[in-house]
């Protein structure tokens, strides 16, 4: 398999839900006036603390300095998993799991942080700038690695780079445990034609900026379970439209527009963390995916400024609080 390192230089911020207003304008710009931004990937997701906006370079300059925008210090390269020269895409329903094992697991020992951002399409992998000879050194042997430079794949080598194992030079620790939410939420994973994206714009421009949030349920199913929870993610990236949202969002966009995988499924959450778990820890999502790839349980992934958050298949969602509480809470 190849590891893609993408031309995009990533900044991570979070915007307060009452500081919204103040940039309601560049998100609307962004999401809708791509070519006027020159901004190539943009993504966006409500949870019920913040928003958390992953952008590059050019988009990040839309976005000015407040006391309600907080951002991540680092800069972010993303990586991609391609099997022959194409991406690997989480429409197959396969998602991180395909890629727990031989890469989120590897970093994971090496100390080396990643913020996870499943799509529709693939699967990105966000690492800092920093630890890039790290994860050289560490993925070389599994994989054929290459740069996109101007929009070509130029093979890179470990000779390329110092040899970055441990390079921190702080042992490698197991992760802390986090507690784990499952709201009773069901959640479609689902894509559009950019071109079509001003026939949405009212419906889309309403759920982000304007719905409330799903009502409390007073009672659960289970004594994990909780109320739903607002959680909506819009990605546009390299031309790409990914949504996830749950169903309740789902049914105020016209169906003929957007479309899912042929089996159209419906996906569970998983929330991980009780506190912030903040950008240093490293292993969370190693801890969370890698338990999951043991089951075979197909699974998207998706990082945000304060919590993460596993979207599992249908299939695979009775055995999942059983194989994370294994991992989590027997130490394994």
């Amino acid at each position: 398999m190849d590891l893609q390192i993408l031309d995009h230089r990533l900044r991570v911020t979070s915007i307060s839900k009452n500081g919204l207003v103040n940039y309601t304008h560049p998100l609307i710009k962004l999401i809708f006036l791509r070519n006027r931004t020159r901004c190539k990937f943009f993504s966006l997701t409500e949870t019920p603390e913040n928003y958390t906006v992953v952008l590059d370079e050019e988009g990040f300059k839309e976005l000015a300095p407040s006391e309600h925008l907080q951002v991540e210090s680092s800069i972010w390269l993303p990586l991609n998993v391609a099997s022959n020269g194409n991406a690997s895409s989480s429409s197959q329903a396969v998602g991180v799991t395909k890629i727990a094992k031989s890469v989120i697991a590897p970093l994971a020992q090496q100390h080396v942080s990643v913020f996870m951002l499943s799509t529709y399409q693939t699967d990105f992998i966000l690492v800092r700038e920093k630890d890039l000879s790290v994860v050289i050194s560490t993925l070389n042997e599994e994989f054929n690695i290459f740069k996109e430079v101007e929009g070509e794949y130029v093979p890179v080598g470990c000779q390329d780079f110092t040899n970055g194992l441990l390079k921190n030079g702080k042992e490698v620790v197991q992760p802390t445990v986090h507690p784990v939410l499952i709201p009773l939420n069901q959640f479609c994973v689902m894509s559009l034609d950019p071109d079509t994206l001003p026939s949405i714009a009212t419906t889309l421009i309403d759920v982000l900026f304007y719905s409330n949030s799903p009502k409390e349920e007073s009672e659960s199913s289970t004594g994990q379970d909780l109320e739903c929870i607002k959680f909506f993610s819009f990605s546009l990236i390299d031309g790409y439209v990914s949504l996830v949202m749950d169903t309740e969002a789902q049914r105020q966009f016209p169906a003929d527009l957007l479309f899912t995988s042929s089996s159209g499924e419906l996906w569970r959450m998983v929330r991980i963390g009780g506190q912030p778990l903040g950008f240093d820890e490293c292993g969370i999502v190693a801890q969370i995916s890698q338990p999951l790839a043991d089951g075979d349980i197909s699974a998207y992934y998706i990082s945000t400024f304060s919590f993460d958050h596993a979207l599992v298949s249908p299939e695979g969602f009775p055995m999942t609080p059983v194989a994370i509480e294994t991992k989590l809470y027997l130490g394994k």
